[in-house]
């Protein structure tokens, strides 16, 4: 499995997840620059995503939506703050109505992702940043832990194909 760890911390307002993906890093950066390598990926197993926007640059904007097993739909948002090919990206993570625009009452996070070689493959950090303790705690709720985590240990067989 390559999530090695997941830290959540009230104080910091902060979900850190560590991976390691038997792949170059530059492998793993072509995964998150194709929108149709994403979504294979976005989301856990039980609810694949689809990528409606994908602009990986400084100011680009992504929209998705997840689809469930009944086929209810999760919208979200991504707002892409800083781009460091094919090291380290940032952007606003936010959920997403049926339209795809951002429900304003619903956590946003800042996420950075960073990736750098290790050990043969590359080791990925994901930090997610909440405005406040109350809408960690709400994603957690959510089960965010479990689907970020169902969804990058999808990575690897991904990375393989």
């Amino acid at each position: 499995m390559p999530v090695t760890d997941v830290t959540i911390d009230p104080d910091t307002r902060t979900i850190t997840i560590t991976a390691h993906f038997a792949a170059p890093v530059e492998r793993v950066w072509a995964l998150y620059a194709d929108p149709r390598q994403l979504e294979k990926v976005w989301g856990p197993p039980t609810h694949p995503a689809t990528f409606v926007d994908h602009a990986l640059e400084p100011g680009g904007r992504m929209t998705y939506y997840m689809t469930g097993p009944e086929w209810e739909r999760y919208g979200g948002w991504w707002e892409v703050t800083e781009v460091d090919a094919p090291r380290r990206f940032s952007f606003r993570d936010g959920f997403a109505d049926d339209d795809l625009r951002p429900v304003e009452d619903m956590p946003v996070s800042v996420s950075t992702y960073t990736f750098e070689e290790a050990d043969g493959g590359t080791r990925a950090v994901y930090v997610s940043v909440y405005d406040s303790a109350e809408a960690l705690q709400q994603v957690v709720d959510m089960g965010v832990q479990e689907g970020a985590t169902g969804a990058l240990n999808q990575i690897d067989d991904l990375l393989a194909a």
